[in-house]
């Protein structure tokens, strides 16, 4: 799949892989930035894409970061086909102490995936099931 893609800095590090067979690429930061603990901020890419018809990009949690306590907060982030804005990323700082981002760090990781179609259908018939109406907890702990 070919994803066309514009530098809205010249220093805007395109998308990689870390090894070929990883299943996602990674997004860098395009500044230094601080995050407080408990607060979130946005991160600039300096990247705008063209995602083709059909299909959404989804940004994810780096498991490095991740294990540290820093999170995309709004996991998966989806970037729509139809947007060609930059590529923002939301990171949440869960941590006791200010964590400190650096122009070029890898904060996200991005995948391409489909979208798909549904059909609403306007025809409820009572379908049981054991669960039921059961929610929260219904079904264990």
């Amino acid at each position: 799949m070919k994803v066309q893609y514009k530098r809205l800095h010249p220093n805007a590090k395109v998308p990689t892989k870390a090894t070929p067979d990883s299943a996602a690429c990674d997004l860098y930061s395009m500044e230094n930035a601080y995050i407080p603990h408990g607060e979130t901020v946005k991160i600039r890419t300096g990247l705008a894409l063209q995602i083709p018809d059909g299909w959404k990009g989804e940004i994810y949690s780096r498991s490095g970061l991740a294990s540290k306590g820093i999170v995309v907060m709004n996991s998966p982030g989806k970037i729509d086909s139809d947007y060609r804005g930059e590529i923002m990323v939301l990171l949440h700082n869960t941590r006791k102490e200010l964590v400190a981002i650096e122009k070029g760090d890898r904060i996200a990781q991005f995948e391409v995936n489909p979208v798909y179609e549904i059909d609403w259908v306007n025809d409820w018939s009572e379908d049981t099931t054991r669960r039921g109406e059961g929610g929260f907890g219904s079904t264990g702990s």
